[in-house]
């Protein structure tokens, strides 16, 4: 994998002993983690609160060093506060076959449910003694970072999950080499009433490339061998951390390149799963590198918040840009910025994450659960 990917996924700060970077990652977990179950509670009736209830809004993230799973929440998606006070909610090494996990990403599904996905991947688990090499695999086989699994998780409360580690190697015998298995979110497909998990991978060392597949209604496996999802256009180029966005009869898949300065661009298609046309326009105002663009409207409006990890700032923190036509992105500043109405109250430096719309109710029950009521 070519280095400008791996200085991404390690952010802006590989200064192990850093005391900027390490001294922003939050003490070790709290006991009140997030509950690991067997079996998910019936549905209740109506399964799903309506859109125009869901006036409140939850960021999923991760800090670099920590590998763990971090909510905050915000009423009004502007001004965010974590629900655990920087804490993870949910620990990595719980979950995870690399004891760490990556890029969270969380949906709610046409059935009420919300629907987790997470990359499998400890980048420091050598630093860390949870293995003696630096990767699972010969990085001069598989690449930097090399990983064989994805983590799903579903839920009914945000409180209480399923879970489930796939491993893409052994499900699937065409990807036995695959090299990653990276940044995966989910969309429910209107069409096959299934939901559909995408990722980035690569075969090998070669170039990254995003796949699909879809998963089991109790969403603990995936069900149908990856496809490609979008080739991009150029060759020798790479493509990573896809994210899609329904928007009338149009599907808007913004991803993160090495093809020309800045890394986000978009790809749109009048279908889900192929048929994106490739526009290589700079979408993110940033300069310096970005990664892991993610979508989320703004209740009660039209105008959508591009959100990406502005991995190369130091330290490194989330961009935002705000459009309402998907053709002009207006820039609305970094977390905390001056001037910027995007904040942050109880942590800092959040790594590759999304937004979800809520309930004040939702938001109510995780900022309890957490205070311990």
């Amino acid at each position: 994998m070519n280095r400008r990917w791996a200085w991404g996924w390690l952010g802006a700060a590989l200064m192990l002993g850093g005391g900027a970077v390490m001294a922003q990652d939050p003490p070790p977990p709290t006991a009140r983690q997030l509950r690991i179950v067997p079996e998910l509670a019936p549905a209740p009736s109506p399964a799903s609160p309506p859109e125009k209830a869901r006036t409140a809004y939850l960021l999923s993230y991760f800090k670099e060093h920590v590998h763990s799973l971090h909510f905050a929440v915000s009423r009004a998606g502007y001004r965010f506060t974590d629900v655990n006070d920087g804490r993870p909610v949910l620990s990595g090494e719980a979950v995870a076959g690399q004891k760490g996990i990556r890029d969270p990403y969380l949906m709610r599904g046409e059935d009420g449910a919300f629907y987790l996905t997470m990359t499998d991947l400890h980048i420091y688990a050598q630093k860390e003694g949870w293995r003696s090499t630096e990767w699972e695999r010969p990085a001069a086989d598989y690449g930097w970072g090399n990983n064989r699994a994805i983590i799903l998780m579903k839920s009914r409360d945000l409180i209480h999950w399923t879970h489930a580690r796939v491993d893409i190697t052994r499900l699937f015998p065409a990807y036995r080499r695959m090299g990653i298995a990276w940044a995966p979110e989910a969309f429910y497909d209107t069409r096959r009433r299934q939901v559909m998990v995408y990722f980035s991978t690569r075969i090998g060392n070669g170039k990254n490339y995003l796949v699909y597949s879809y998963a089991d209604p109790a969403f603990r496996t995936l069900t149908t061998q990856p496809k490609p999802l979008f080739p991009f256009p150029r060759a020798g180029k790479s493509t990573v951390d896809g994210d899609i966005t329904r928007v009338g009869d149009r599907y808007h898949l913004f991803f993160s390149t090495d093809d020309g300065t800045g890394n986000i661009r978009q790809a749109v298609s009048s279908r889900l799963t192929g048929g994106y046309v490739y526009d290589p326009t700079k979408v993110d105002p940033e300069k310096v590198g970005t990664e892991a663009p993610m979508v989320w409207r703004r209740h009660g409006t039209n105008a959508y918040v591009l959100m990406y990890d502005v991995y190369a700032a130091k330290p490194n923190n989330m961009g935002f840009s705000e459009t309402r036509d998907f053709k002009t992105f207006r820039d609305i500043g970094h977390f905390n910025d001056p001037g910027s109405p995007m904040k942050t109250t109880n942590f800092t430096s959040p790594k590759h994450g999304s937004v979800t719309a809520i309930t004040p109710a939702e938001a109510d029950r995780l900022e309890r659960y957490f205070a311990g009521q």
